[in-house]
C-alpha cells in the first residue's frame, strides 16, 4: 500500500470547485430542514439534496397504479435515455436544433397521413405542450375564420357538457359563448340533433370528442358532420368541426379503421391529440393538425427572427424542451402501425376483461365497457344502499389503487361513478389483482345502512 504524507504546496490557495459538488456526509440529511418559503443560506451536496426530495416524493401515489390518469406512466428505458439526452434542447431554437425541428415536422406529417388528410402537402400542424394548448390554438383558428365573415353578434362554440375544461377556459379567455349540451338520461355526450339545435350564424364551430373522459365513449363525429352539411344547405351557415381526439385519435386509426371521424369528412377542419396519452409518450406533448392552410388563417402565424433563424410559429408557449418530441418520434419509429395496433389492442382487451369481471361481482352496473377507448365507467346498482362509489374509491386507495369517483355534470349530478383508465403497462395480471382486491373489499363494505358519504375525489 502506498502511503502519502506532507504539506500542500500552497496552503493559502482557495478552492475553486463547483459549490454544488461536495462529498456525501451520511448524517447530514437527518439534520436538515427543507426550505418551504425561502432559500437556505448554504448549498447541500447533490446526493443529500436528491435523497431529501426523493423522500418527500414517496408520499405521492404509485403512477403505475393510477387508474385515474390518461397520461402515459411507462416508457421503455431506451425512450427515457433519449429524453434525457434531449431535455436541454429548446424546441423554439429551430436554427440551433434543426434536426429536432425536423423530427417535429415528420411527426406532424405522420399524424396527417394517419388521419387521412386529403393533401398531405397542404396541411398545417405543430406540437404543443399537450391537448389543452392544442385545443386553444384550434379554437383561435375557428374564431378568426368566423370573424373574417363579418358577422355581427357574439361568437359561440357548440359542444357537449362532457368536454375537457380547456374548452371552457378557451371560451372565457377568448370571449366566446360556450353552448354546452347537457347530459340527459342515458345520453352522456353530444349528438347530431342536439348540436344542430344550438347552431346559428355566429357559431364558430362544433367540437366533437373522440373519447369522452367521463366514460370513454366516442361521439358520433360523422353524424354531426352530416347534420352540419344539411344545415349549410338550408341556411348557408358553413360551420366547421374540430375533433378533440385527445385520446381516441391515437386509438381509432389502429383499432377502428372503418370508423369515419377524421379528415375523410370534409367538414372536419382540425384535429388534436395528446402525444402523452395514447400517443404513449411521457408528459407533456400534444399535437394539432389543420386540414389545409385555409383552416388556419395566416395572420395567426408569426414569423420570428430568433437566434439567427427566421421561423413561423403558432403557439401559446415559447421555450420548452425537445425531449417529448424526440420521444414521440422514437415511439413512431419503434412501433410502426402494427406495434401501435398491438399495444392499443392489449389495452382494450384488458379494459373489456376487467369491466366484465367487475360486472360479475354483483353490486356494480357498467355504463361503458372499454370497447371504444380502453376506459370504462361503472356505478353501484340502485338496490345497493350500504356503500357508494366514494367508499369504494377510498378503500381501494388503501391498497395503492387510485380509482376516481365523481359525479356527472349538470342534469346528471345524481349519477356518481367510478372510472378506470387502462394504459400501456397495465397488464392482465394487474387487472386480476385489482379485481381480487375489489372482491375482497365487498364484504367489508356491505355492513349495513349508514349515512351517505359526501362528494369528493
Amino acid at each position: 500500500m502506498v502511503l502519502h504524507k506532507g504539506k500542500p504546496t500552497d496552503p493559502d490557495r482557495k478552492g475553486g470547485a463547483n459549490p454544488l459538488h461536495a462529498g456525501a456526509y451520511p448524517a447530514l440529511a437527518a439534520s436538515i430542514r427543507l426550505p418551504h418559503d425561502s432559500l437556505a443560506e448554504e448549498p447541500l451536496p447533490p446526493d443529500t439534496a436528491l435523497q431529501l426530495v426523493r423522500d418527500e416524493l414517496m408520499l405521492d401515489g404509485n403512477a403505475r397504479l393510477n387508474l385515474a390518469t390518461f397520461v402515459t406512466t411507462w416508457m421503455e428505458p431506451q425512450a427515457r435515455e433519449l429524453m434525457a439526452e434531449c431535455v436541454d434542447k429548446n424546441m423554439i431554437d429551430k436554427d440551433e436544433y434543426p434536426q429536432t425541428a425536423e423530427l417535429e415536422r415528420r411527426c406532424v406529417n405522420i399524424l396527417a397521413e394517419l388521419w387521412h388528410a386529403p393533401d398531405p402537402t397542404a396541411i398545417m400542424g405543430c406540437s404543443t405542450t399537450g391537448s389543452s394548448e392544442a385545443c386553444m390554438l384550434a379554437g383561435m383558428a375557428l374564431k378568426r375564420r368566423w370573424s373574417k365573415l363579418g358577422r355581427a353578434g357574439k361568437p359561440n362554440l357548440v359542444m357537449g357538457a362532457n368536454v375537457q375544461v380547456c374548452w371552457e377556459k378557451f371560451c372565457e379567455y377568448w370571449e366566446v359563448e360556450p353552448r354546452l349540451v347537457p347530459m340527459d338520461g342515458d345520453r352522456f355526450h353530444l349528438t347530431a340533433d342536439e348540436a344542430i339545435a344550438r347552431c346559428d350564424e355566429n357559431t364558430i364551430g362544433v367540437v366533437a370528442i373522440l373519447g369522452s373522459t367521463f366514460d370513454g365513449s366516442y361521439e358520433p363525429v360523422a353524424e354531426i358532420a352530416a347534420a352540419l352539411d344539411g344545415l349549410h344547405e338550408r341556411s348557408g351557415w358553413d360551420i366547421p368541426v374540430h375533433v378533440d381526439g385527445a385520446s381516441g385519435a391515437m386509438i381509432a386509426p389502429f383499432l377502428d379503421p372503418g370508423l369515419v371521424w377524421d379528415f375523410r369528412l370534409p367538414r372536419v377542419a382540425s384535429i388534436n391529440t395528446s402525444g402523452h396519452k395514447y400517443g404513449l409518450v411521457y408528459p407533456g406533448v400534444g399535437w394539432v393538425v389543420w386540414r389545409d392552410k385555409e383552416a388556419l388563417p395566416e395572420e395567426l402565424v408569426f414569423n420570428v427572427n430568433y437566434l439567427g433563424g427566421d421561423m413561423p410559429t403558432f403557439a401559446l408557449n415559447f421555450s420548452r424542451p425537445g425531449a417529448e418530441v424526440a420521444a414521440q418520434y422514437y415511439t413512431f419509429v419503434r412501433l410502426g402501425r402494427e406495434g401501435f395496433r398491438a399495444v392499443q389492442q392489449a389495452s382494450r382487451d384488458v379494459a373489456t376483461q376487467l369491466a366484465d369481471g367487475i360486472a360479475e361481482l354483483g353490486p356494480f352496473e357498467l355504463l361503458t365497457r372499454g370497447d371504444q377507448l380502453p376506459v370504462f365507467a361503472f356505478t353501484t346498482k340502485a338496490d345497493v344502499d350500504t356503500f357508494d362509489v366514494f367508499d369504494v374509491s377510498r378503500r381501494l386507495r388503501e391498497r395503492g389503487w387510485l380509482v376516481p369517483a365523481y359525479t356527472f355534470p349538470e342534469n346528471r349530478t345524481d349519477l356518481a361513478v367510478l372510472r378506470i383508465v387502462v394504459r400501456n403497462g397495465f397488464t392482465h395480471d394487474l387487472a386480476d389483482l385489482l379485481l381480487a382486491d375489489l372482491q375482497r373489499l365487498l364484504p367489508e363494505l356491505d355492513h349495513g345502512p349508514r349515512p351517505r358519504t359526501a362528494f369528493h375525489h
